[in-house]
Parts: C-alpha cells; structure tokens; sequence
C-alpha cells in the first residue's frame, strides 16, 4: 500500500504556521486546490492535534505561530553522518528499526507528529503535529547487548545537561529514562534493541521532548513543557540539534569508559535522590529513600535492610507521598 502524500497538508501548515490569519480563498490560490479541499485538509490538521480555529470573513488561524523543523537548517547543526526529517511518521524508532542494516552509529530521524508513537511496555505516546519533539538515533555497540544495560541513564543524563546549557532551568532525571521538571514528566526515553547473543548490539533511542505540549483535562496526563523552563530557549531546530549531538558525545565516552564518570554527573540532577519512594515491581512495592544509582545503572534503594540495587525489569519509580 503506497504511503499517503502529505505533500498539501504539510504546504498548508507551513502557511498558516505564521500565525496570521489566512482566507481558504487565498490559501487554495497559493496551493492550487479548491476551498472545499483546503476546508477537508484543515480537518486533517486538527486530527493532528493542530489548534486551527476559522472566523467568519478573516480566514483560518493558529492560536500563536508554529516553530517548525526545517531540514537546511538541522544541516547545519548538525553533526551526524546522515538524518530524516519526515515530519508525519508512525514511529521514529520504527522507522531506523527497519533500516537497522544500512545505517551508521548517529543516524536521526525527527518528526513533527507520529502517528503510532510509542513508549515504554507499549504505551501510546500521544504526540500533536509541531508542538513537541519527537528524534531517534541509531546506534552501533560493539560491546554486545550486556553492556547496554546504562544507556537510557547516559542519553537522560546527556539531555538534562545540554537543557540546562540551553538556559532550561530545574530539569531533572528520573530513574530509567525520563526528565522531571518540578516533579511532572518533561521528556520520554526509549531505548529498543536488536542483535545476537556474542555480537554487536543494534540500539535506537527514542526522544520525545514536550516543549509546548496542549493542556489536558486528564488527570492521568501531568506533564510539563520546555517553555516552562525558560523565557529564553532557542528555536527548535537549534534544540533538536543540540539534544542529538549532546547524545552522540555521551555515547562515545560510555563507549570508551561506560558508566564511570556518569555516575557523579546523574547525581547533579537526580529527581528523588535523598527522597522517599516506591518501586512497582510487578504486583509488588518496595519503599524506601532513594540514593542514586551505582555502576551498573541500577537504582540504590535504601530500606530497613540495608541498601539494596535494584536494575531493569518492571519497575516504576514515584515519590512516596
């Protein structure tokens, strides 16, 4: 089945992401098509998640302008071998997970909105078109599946760091694979992987960063947004780009030394370290004060019984409250 051309609603997006308002007349003369498939288009858009809002003799509009990724300009930030800017996307992991052999350690793929997003245990990830950032990168580690047992603590670490040279304030990490700021969800990491036993391992790393999220009525829906953080962020071209060749740098160094180094830099930001928590293993909880985590990326738990490390599995992580 041929993928679905795009093609009129990104053009019109791209139009109306100014801002200004924008009559279905003028818009269908700009694109070539008539107002009624302007009119079918815009429904589209707003299945999306884009906010396009129609008054009665001045046009369409979006509430505030819209900050796209632009391809010339992730290019000259850049430093990765090759990307794909495909700006509706099922799933960006997806889509480097079945290139997995033609790609080298680095390789990006953004997107504006994803269709079939997806987070950890094979959660939906709810992502509305130009609102947030959604990247994966592939990597090549030659050390084997075993020694990717940190990773998703370094990208996390990796990504708080280069927020905060960004000028995000308060950003924290969330032990395996999320950011914090003021306790709410700001970012998702998911790292999937492919591979033999003995041989290389296949890593993509999924990053979904809310940076202007809408606000939800849901209760189960806290997040936080990046433009919270700061009056002053860049724009999203020049974040994206920071965020992965950020990424690209921890990756080399844990490569060269894994964990060692990390440790004390996870700590800098580490949510709930000194707090009381509770981890969910499967139909069980574990409470305890939270010290950090050790070598080998495990959490250190500290209980009656001494401090105990706990590393992978079904395990969730919330302030005990």
């Amino acid at each position: 089945m041929p993928a679905l051309d795009n093609s009129p609603r990104l053009a019109l997006i791209k139009t109306l992401s100014d801002g200004q308002f924008h009559s279905g007349e003028v818009l269908g003369q700009e694109l070539g098509m008539s107002r009624a498939a302007i009119s079918k288009h815009i429904k589209v858009l707003q299945q999306w998640g884009v906010d396009v809002f129609r008054v009665q003799g001045k046009g369409y509009c979006l509430p505030a302008p819209l900050d796209l990724l632009d391809e010339a300009s992730l290019q000259s930030k850049l430093n990765v071998p090759t990307f794909s800017l495909v700006p509706v996307i099922d799933s960006t992991n997806q889509y480097l997970l079945d290139r997995v052999g033609q790609l080298t350690s680095g390789t990006s793929c953004l997107a504006e909105y994803q269709q079939a997003g997806r987070g950890r245990r094979g959660r939906v990830w709810f992502s509305p078109y130009g609102a947030n950032l959604y990247l994966s990168m592939y990597w090549r580690l030659d050390a084997g599946m075993a020694a990717a047992m940190g990773l998703s603590l370094v990208v996390g670490v990796s990504m708080a760091e280069t927020l905060n040279k960004l000028g995000a304030e308060g950003v924290k990490v969330k032990w395996p694979n999320d950011l914090y700021w003021q306790d709410k969800k700001l970012a998702g990491i998911l790292v999937e992987m492919t591979g033999q036993a003995g041989d290389a391992a296949h890593l993509v790393i999924g990053m979904g960063l809310n940076v202007a999220m809408p606000e939800t009525d849901s209760v189960d829906q806290q997040w936080a947004n990046l433009k919270d953080t700061s009056s002053a962020l860049p724009d999203k071209n020049t974040l994206a780009a920071a965020l992965i060749n950020g990424v690209i740098d921890a990756l080399k160094e844990y490569e060269v030394s894994g964990m060692n180094g990390f440790v004390e830099r996870w700590d800098k930001f580490d949510n709930f370290k000194g707090r009381a928590v509770k981890l969910i293993l499967g139909e069980r909880e574990v409470k305890g004060i939270a010290r950090g985590i050790n070598e080998q990326g495990a959490l250190m738990l500290e209980t009656e019984a001494g401090i105990t490390p706990y590393l992978g599995g079904e395990i969730s992580l919330r302030a005990d409250v």
